[in-house]
């Protein structure tokens, strides 16, 4: 099969097309035909080194993937194969206390595909047969894979944890990211008013078109003033994954007993915490990853009902996978940016 493999750790560079074995699926897995597969800045963290430094290589990248069941192991009903469908992208043990009470993303053993097992950066990927959804027929398979990780991410991160309610103000920071369009649209799912954070005027555009009720560049000077302006004194809800160099400006733009939920660090891990802001001004900073793979579910009957919908910024071949990586560097696409593999 084809495929575009990292053979080593360093640029976009690295990802070259290769031929590798078609998989074959084992007990209780399925053989799916990738149609489709978005690139997240994860991908871009594991070519670097920064996620799962140890990972062997070579390795094929790519979490969120959709595509056809092609083959079926044993234990599988055959009835799947030609199924169009949409990957949960966790991976987890399914039996340990978490998997069963429906928290299998604190699993010891989860993992992500294409960042900790072989993702969709290729042909054909086997995955367990509890990690299929059916693809929402008013999808695209370049928008269908587009869902998983981001909405999964942004609901965890904006239902669960922030547990935002209808007129509080959400902060979302990088708004024109792939996380920032999903928690601003679920943030509206909620009845919260939305503050869209992004560096560039024409990402602020394209978040007011999303539904945002205001918007602030973060590349700004003294851009908290202006959210706290806005909002009369800060933001109840802020979901962030902007990292290190925006972090202090994101705790003074938190109002008075506000909760901070945290997906990433873009900009670095080692951050500054102004702790008198946190403990005299009783902020709540929330760690978040990923989300239950039942949350998936859920996401997709809104997106089937038109209630959330992917971003789609950028489309490209699955050879393109190292331009792909720079257009995410260089935070040139509003949205996801996908690789169209088969058709």
């Amino acid at each position: 099969m084809k495929a575009v493999v990292m053979a080593e750790r360093g640029g976009p560079e690295v990802l070259r097309p290769a031929e590798l074995p078609t998989p074959e699926p084992g007990p209780c897995e399925v053989r799916v035909r990738v149609r489709a597969v978005a690139l997240n800045h994860l991908d871009v963290w594991v070519r670097k080194g920064v996620a799962s430094p140890r990972l062997p290589l070579p390795h094929v990248l790519g979490s969120d993937v959709s595509g056809v069941v092609d083959a079926v192991g044993p234990g599988v009903e055959p009835e799947l194969v030609g199924r169009e469908v949409v990957l949960n992208p966790g991976l987890s043990c399914g039996h340990c206390e978490a998997c069963l009470s429906g928290r299998d993303n604190l699993c010891s053993q989860y993992k992500i595909l294409g960042e900790h097992v072989w993702g969709g950066y290729a042909e054909y990927l086997t995955v367990p047969r509890a990690n299929l959804l059916p693809k929402p027929a008013n999808l695209t398979f370049e928008e269908a894979a587009a869902v998983p990780l981001v909405f999964l991410t942004a609901w965890q991160m904006v239902a669960d944890k922030l547990q935002v309610r209808p007129g509080e103000w959400l902060l979302v920071m990088a708004a024109g990211s792939g996380v920032g369009s999903a928690a601003l649209q679920i943030g509206k799912l909620f009845g919260a008013r939305v503050l869209a954070a992004a560096g560039s005027e024409e990402k602020l555009a394209r978040a007011r078109e999303l539904g945002a009720d205001a918007t602030v560049n973060y590349r700004e000077p003294g851009w908290h003033r202006k959210v706290r302006e806005i909002t009369g004194g800060g933001a109840q809800a802020v979901a962030d994954h902007t990292g290190a160099d925006y972090w202090q400006d994101v705790i003074k733009a938190t109002a008075n007993g506000g909760r901070i939920a945290i997906v990433g660090a873009s900009s670095g891990y080692e951050a500054v915490t102004p702790l008198a802001h946190v403990f005299y001004r009783q902020i709540a900073v929330l760690g978040s990853t990923m989300g239950s793979k039942s949350r998936l579910f859920e996401v997709l009957r809104h997106v089937e009902a038109g209630r959330l919908a992917p971003v789609v910024g950028r489309v490209l071949s699955l050879e393109e996978a190292a331009r792909g990586h720079e257009l995410l560097e260089e935070r040139a696409v509003f949205g996801k940016a996908v690789l169209r593999v088969a058709s």
